[in-house]
């Protein structure tokens, strides 16, 4: 569906024909010369108008990869959005990753809401769980690391227990520095996937192109081409704690979740689909109505969620609700739209419990809106060491929710699944929206 299609009901407003309201220049403030031949653009967008715009964008650099296959060194580009009513977000073309997502809450006080690192090292390091990266060219698992198309059998890497393959496989688009277009206060950054690549026949051109609006909208909108059918599926891997990306898996439990959707797929302990759906009626997964994250957790089997929700949408519906996040203590809100047929709905089961103590019980603590300790007591060589975050911040079990907007797992080995097959000619079209809000009195 394009940008250009109906939105479902009560999804945010969607004219891009509009103005963005923001009346800029480029003012270059440096450059330098980039090994692959280009130069690195830093700009700072200058008003040019009485008053201030309503977002502003500038330009500047993340250090330096190594491109993974070639070995040359390439600039990384920084992106920084900030509006005028206090949000801000920085996206890197590396991995086209979203690093930073600073928010009000109802007291105006801004806090970082996505956990990420400080410099390339730490999204280079191996305990890194694709903290806000784009994925691809297939989002989640392809389960057995192979599928049929067209009569003709394709192995692809299998980076996941050596048995299936995850997120892209062991050289995904995260781990490559795209190119990067500014326009105006909008970002695209683009990448190309050669045929072969890591299995995938078809040469495949991707896109993802980011903006931040003035009423606190932060959306994207994946594109990509392919010069053989491939299979195609993008996300976006943020992981969220409205509490602040620092206050861990206590604030995480009292964070009130509504997903729309009747029903996930089902999944073995590979989290690989049967191609068999559950209704959420009368299940730990009915979050339909609103629940309190933690006491739903502790219903579920896994005492956590990792699961592909189907969302209630219309026939010919686009952009519609996808699922709703409160953090009562702060106030904030975050709410999220997209017109893929999917969301992974993931509470971080799989980041570090030092202690082997992290879980969620029935009921929420009766402090429920006291600010608690921001993360646990870590004895010295504790074997499952936390993720260290930004700011020094220490990442555990918990702490974090990611809603992965995608088309259904493992789709192409699953015929009644939505097609996941991109043939020469056609378009991937994927849109997600993350609006952010305070809850008002």
């Amino acid at each position: 569906m394009s940008s250009s299609s109906a939105e479902g009901n009560g999804s945010p407003d969607n004219d891009n024909s509009r103005p963005s309201g923001a009346s800029v220049t480029i003012k270059s403030i440096d450059s330098k010369v980039e090994q692959r031949g280009s130069v690195t653009e830093s700009y700072e967008m200058v008003d040019t108008g009485k008053s201030a715009p309503p977002v502003t964008l500038t330009v500047d650099g993340f250090g330096t990869v190594k491109h993974p296959k070639t070995g040359a060194t390439e600039t990384v580009k920084r992106f920084t959005w900030q509006n005028t009513d206090g949000m801000s977000v920085q996206v890197i073309s590396y991995g086209a990753i979203i690093t930073v997502m600073k928010v009000p809450d109802r007291n105006g006080r801004v806090d970082d809401v996505v956990l990420g690192f400080d410099d390339i090292p730490g999204y280079q390091t191996p305990n890194n769980p694709y903290f806000g990266a784009t994925i691809g060219r297939i989002a989640n698992r392809v389960g057995g690391g192979r599928f049929t198309l067209n009569g003709q059998e394709f192995q692809v890497t299998k980076n996941f227990d050596k048995r299936h393959q995850l997120h892209g496989g062991k050289i995904g688009f995260d781990k490559y520095n795209w190119e990067a277009f500014v326009d105006g206060t909008a970002v695209t950054l683009t990448h190309t996937s050669p045929d072969g690549d890591e299995g995938y026949p078809g040469a495949v051109m991707v896109s993802v192109r980011y903006e931040l609006k003035a009423d606190n909208r932060f959306e994207a909108l994946f594109k990509a081409t392919s010069t053989k059918p491939t299979p195609i599926n993008l996300t976006n891997h943020s992981y969220f704690n409205l509490a602040g990306h620092a206050t861990g898996h206590e604030e995480i439990y009292r964070h009130v979740v509504s997903i729309n959707a009747d029903k996930i797929t089902d999944t073995d302990a590979d989290s690989i689909p049967s191609g068999k759906f559950i209704c959420v009626g009368g299940t730990p997964y009915d979050l339909r109505i609103p629940r309190e994250l933690g006491p739903a957790m502790a219903k579920t089997a896994g005492k956590g969620f990792d699961d592909n929700f189907c969302l209630t949408k219309g026939t010919e519906q686009g952009r519609t609700f996808t699922a709703r996040v409160i953090h009562p203590h702060s106030g904030r809100v975050l709410e999220v739209y997209t017109d893929q047929p999917g969301v992974q709905f993931y509470t971080s089961n799989f980041m570090p419990d030092p202690n082997k103590n992290i879980n969620p019980k029935p009921v929420n603590a009766p402090e429920y809106y006291e600010v608690t300790r921001l993360e646990p007591l870590i004895p010295e060589g504790a074997a499952d060491p936390p993720i260290r975050g930004k700011g020094g911040a220490k990442y555990c079990k918990h702490g974090a929710f990611c809603l992965e907007t995608q088309n259904f797992p493992d789709a192409i080995n699953q015929p009644n699944f939505p097609s996941a097959v991109l043939n020469p000619g056609a378009q991937y079209v994927h849109e997600v929206v993350y609006k952010f809000d305070v809850l008002r009195d």
